[in-house]
């Protein structure tokens, strides 16, 4: 199948920064479908980030060759989000939605995600050109970031920064083991993982209005792709325990560490006890069924910045995730081909519960 690219057309009159702002995006397109950064060199004046691109391309392209994959079809469309222009210089908030279909051995798939750029825009002899280019590595900040500790920080949204901490009470838990004339104990719950994948694929792309959305949203998607699944909560009335989702209260939303925060959700995940959510530690992505979850450590420091859920499967039986934060549908597992991604990654794959 030939390889090809596609852009929006280009309307007609389009003039000085937006038009090289078209040309940028066409660009984009033809350097992802052949894993070639060189192609914007001409129009590009940002070095540094040019190399950054040149080093993810390499990756990706390196990943598919071992994989005997190869893209067929790219696709971007970009929409500007924010536009900010003085005299001779414009800067721009772009939002791309990519598409990528993916050929493996004599099947194909469609990867989609939505990544976001800033990118800076200034004339030059007549003509613009681009001088600078920042990609939001979504990933790489945790900004309302906690560790499964009870030192750790709130998980708040941008717009609750500097509420005041409220405490719910814990409520009563019977413990029927030391009740033996009471055998009441409720039955297992079936962790339903198809329900948990189709959650997953219906809200990659937008939040489910239920919820808090976070700027940091790839956790709290995952818990609620978990929960779809009929993975139970665990509500222990304490932040740093459990695994819940409170709702509002007086206007005001709550919730557990590990519900909204990687490394936390990790740390539940790979202490595998008590009640609730629970999960196996295994070696490998190959050993991942659908719905499971992996997390993401970029810097190999110990501390996972990442959370994504299996949703399909490749040729070869390899987990594709869907993730949020950088939205992403059907994304290979090992997010080579991501500017967060570094030598240092280490992952950890945790097989989820059949029965809670």
């Amino acid at each position: 199948m030939p390889r090809s690219h596609r852009t929006k057309p280009q309307p007609q009159g389009l003039q000085g920064w937006k038009a090289a702002i078209h040309e940028y995006v066409k660009l984009i397109n033809q350097a992802e479908i052949e894993h070639d950064a060189s192609l914007l060199r001409p129009f590009v004046a940002d070095s540094d980030h040019l190399n950054r691109l040149d080093w993810k391309l390499v990756r990706t392209r390196e990943r598919e060759q071992s994989r005997h994959a190869r893209s067929v079809r790219n696709e971007a469309k970009a929409e500007l989000v924010r536009v900010h222009e003085s005299g001779q210089e414009a800067s721009v908030l772009l939002r791309f939605d990519l598409k990528r279909t993916v050929e493996h051995k004599g099947s194909s798939y469609l990867e989609e995600r939505r990544e976001y750029e800033r990118v800076w825009v200034q004339e030059y002899i007549n003509s613009w050109r681009i001088i600078r280019i920042e990609p939001v590595v979504a990933e790489r900040r945790p900004r309302f970031g906690a560790s499964a500790s009870a030192s750790a920080e709130e998980v708040i949204p941008p717009s609750h920064e500097h509420r005041p901490i409220y405490k719910f009470p814990s409520i009563p838990y019977l413990n029927y083991d030391i009740l033996t004339h009471f055998n009441h104990r409720p039955s297992k719950i079936s962790y339903r993982r198809e329900l948990a994948a189709a959650y997953a694929d219906h809200w990659w792309d937008k939040p489910n209005p239920s919820y808090e959305e976070f700027e940091v949203n790839c956790t709290n998607y995952v818990s609620q792709c978990l929960f779809a699944g009929k993975a139970p909560m665990n509500y222990t009335g304490r932040r740093e325990l459990g695994w819940w989702y409170q709702g509002r209260d007086n206007g005001k939303e709550w919730w557990s560490y590990s519900w909204a925060v990687s490394n936390a959700l990790q740390s539940l995940l790979a202490a595998s006890k008590g009640q609730g959510l629970r999960a196996q530690l295994v070696q490998s992505a190959d050993q991942l069924a659908l719905g499971d979850v992996i997390v993401y450590d970029w810097n190999g420091d110990g501390r996972y910045q990442h959370s994504t859920i299996v949703t399909a499967f490749d040729t070869n039986g390899m987990p594709l995730v869907n993730a949020n934060t950088v939205s992403s549908r059907h994304r290979y597992w090992d997010y080579r081909d991501s500017y967060a991604w570094t030598e240092m990654t280490k992952y950890r794959f945790f097989h989820i519960a059949d029965e809670f």
